[in-house]
């Protein structure tokens, strides 16, 4: 939910009421602990990682999304510094969360943080690229060596946003729910563009439109990292 490639649109009332709302939904009583997600994004900058994870509203809202459909196997694609991941991590207790990450020292420095988080134990984070490593999920799968999938979040690069949607489909139960992050773009995806990352959005917009295993819509954000938004879809 924050923008992958591009520069941050800013208004001060959006972070005002990203940040009015998440001090008074988000307790330091409630799980993730604050400190916890404080520490994710510190270690993340001081590492180096890009400053592309979600807002902590926009983590809250992946967590309860998770919930609401009762997800007890979640993957994601995209790990970055692990923000988002210890978000889903903390959706139940016996929640498990798969996430692949093509970036070695990304990986290392997520491991880190969801080590710190306490929730180690319910997350696997695979490395490769995505479109690699899905099918071997897949397969295991298919052996019977995991469960299928109940929520799936991509966040990865766009271009393979809807290699990852097709591919995972495959690994979903009915009635999942699959969100891909940052299809909105500060508008341009209304936009026939070039930018491989734009194309990569109209794509899977486009192709779960036609397609009939899913239903899906795109729900435009502010806040306080950017315009933008996600596609929402559901398994049939």
């Amino acid at each position: 939910m924050s923008g992958q490639g591009q520069s941050y649109e800013k208004d001060a009332r959006w972070t005002a009421v990203d940040e009015y709302a998440f001090s008074h939904l988000h307790s330091s009583a409630k799980m993730p602990s604050t400190s916890a997600l404080d520490h994710a994004l510190s270690t993340s900058e001081k590492e180096g990682l890009p400053d592309i994870a979600v807002s902590p509203s926009q983590g809250k809202y992946l967590q309860l999304q998770a919930r609401l459909v009762r997800a007890k196997n979640i993957l994601e694609v995209g790990t970055l510094g692990g923000y988002s991941t210890i978000w889903l991590a903390n959706a139940s207790p016996d929640v498990k969360v798969t996430s692949v990450e093509v970036d070695k020292h990304h990986a290392e420095v997520a491991w880190s943080n969801v080590e710190n988080a306490g929730v180690a134990d319910r997350v696997d984070i695979r490395l490769g690229p995505g479109v690699k490593v899905l099918p071997q999920l897949a397969d295991e799968i298919k052996a019977g060596k995991r469960g299928k999938f109940e929520f799936v979040f991509i966040d990865a690069d766009k271009e393979n946003n809807w290699n990852y949607v097709d591919i995972a489909l495959g690994m979903c139960e009915p009635g999942a729910c699959i969100i891909v992050d940052n299809v909105v773009r500060k508008g341009q995806l209304a936009n026939d563009v070039s930018d491989p990352r734009v194309v990569g959005a109209r794509k899977v917009v486009e192709n779960i439109g036609k397609d009939d295993r899913l239903d899906g819509i795109v729900v435009q954000t502010v806040g306080d990292k950017n315009y933008d938004g996600f596609l929402l879809a559901v398994v049939k």
